[in-house]
């Protein structure tokens, strides 16, 4: 494909950027409002100008425009947080962070690329802003201010695991064309899903590091853990056990795979004094072998969280109280890497600790999603 200068707006660390330079795209500049987030990027992508800052800031906004142009960037990519329409989120109808869109439509309206990735969560297309005192919906918005000068593609609402990402996570891409370059741009037709037998069934087993126990005690419960740890880090330093408390891990051990321990008779959820806990039905919940990963969230470090436990294997069966499964955790970050369709070498900085990464994975949309989109673009620009 014939090189193009990028520019990522609300860029994060860069994870939709992970496979841009087997595109020839080469990233130009980036902006990012969280010094930690534009530290991250800055060791991934070293040459690319990173632009700190709050992008609803005229001087910020003017910054970027006059790099952009500087640099004759003809590719942008928009992630605009999507805490402020997700169905995980609150969902004001004025969340401030829904209007974060107009900014980015000003910097292309100015710059002009040749092509353009929106991509967010999908309830963006049911999302309305208020626009000289009339609420708009996203898109309607969006074709309303570039739709004179770009094509937008037909089909917008992807899944990442019809795309070879062994997670299911549904997104919204929006793919712009500019007109005058003489072709539409959608995805390219969907491949083989992948499970997560497939994904992760071959690494190690590993026992949680429980935090509320004795090193002794943890020895007794779990005779295995410092060989399955060893195991573990020579596939890789990011293969290792994940943090729980012991009344979290007691409760998934008797969970079977695909199972919620919200079910169970005996081995349910308890609070810190014995009874029953309460929450959402996704939450203790192993995943399941013969499928993609449940959506990767930002809570995926705790039992507590969405769809966030290992699918682990049967060690014995029988009744609940007999029975005893492996893994009785989270996915380690090494296991998030696959699920997330990241590299396996990711170059992950020395500094970053366990929960920045694990929220960091959590917040981007899957590389190899965009990939395949690029993969399309290919096809038709040379």
């Amino acid at each position: 494909m014939t090189k193009l200068n990028g520019l990522s707006l609300f860029s994060s660390v860069g994870l939709a950027e992970t496979y841009f330079k087997d595109y020839d795209i080469d990233m130009k500049i980036a902006n990012e409002l969280t010094d930690v987030r534009a530290k991250f990027h800055k060791h991934l992508y070293p040459d690319c100008k990173m632009i700190v800052g709050d992008i609803t800031q005229t001087e910020i906004k003017q910054e970027i425009v006059d790099e952009a142009i500087h640099e004759k960037v003809d590719f942008v990519i928009a992630t605009p947080p999507c805490q402020g329409m997700s169905l995980a989120g609150l969902r004001k109808k004025d969340d401030v962070r829904n209007r974060l869109i107009l900014d980015a439509v000003e910097i292309i309206q100015k710059i002009k690329p040749k092509f353009v990735i929106f991509e967010n969560v999908p309830i963006q297309l049911k999302t309305s802003i208020l626009i000289d005192d009339e609420w708009v919906m996203i898109p309607d918005y969006l074709k309303r201010m570039l739709g004179d000068m770009y094509s937008f593609n037909k089909k917008n609402i992807l899944n990442a695991m019809d795309y070879g990402v062994p997670q299911s996570r549904e997104r919204c891409v929006m793919l712009l064309v500019r007109k005058d370059m003489g072709f539409e741009w959608e995805f390219p037709k969907e491949k083989k899903i992948v499970t997560l037998e497939e994904a992760i069934g071959n690494l190690p087993s590993l026992d949680p590091n429980v935090t509320d126990i004795s090193e002794h005690t943890r020895n007794l419960l779990f005779p295995e853990y410092e060989r399955k740890k060893e195991e573990g880090l020579k596939v890789s330093k990011w293969h290792h056990p994940p943090k729980h408390v012991l009344r979290h891990v007691v409760a998934m051990q008797h969970t079977p795979s695909g199972c919620s321990a919200w079910h169970n008779h005996i081995y349910y959820p308890k609070l810190k004094d014995g009874s029953r806990s309460k929450g959402f039905k996704t939450t203790y919940k192993r995943q399941s072998w013969d499928k993609p990963a449940a959506t990767v969230l930002q809570n995926n470090g705790s039992i507590t969280g969405s769809l966030t436990v290992h699918p682990g294997r049967m060690v014995h069966g029988g009744s609940e109280e007999d029975r005893c499964y492996s893994d009785a955790r989270v996915f380690s970050i090494y296991e998030l890497i696959i699920v997330s369709s990241l590299p396996t070498d990711w170059d992950i900085p020395e500094w970053a600790n366990d929960t920045l990464i694990r929220n960091v994975i959590g917040e981007g949309v899957p590389p190899r999603l965009i990939a395949a989109a690029l993969e399309s673009l290919r096809e038709h620009y040379k």
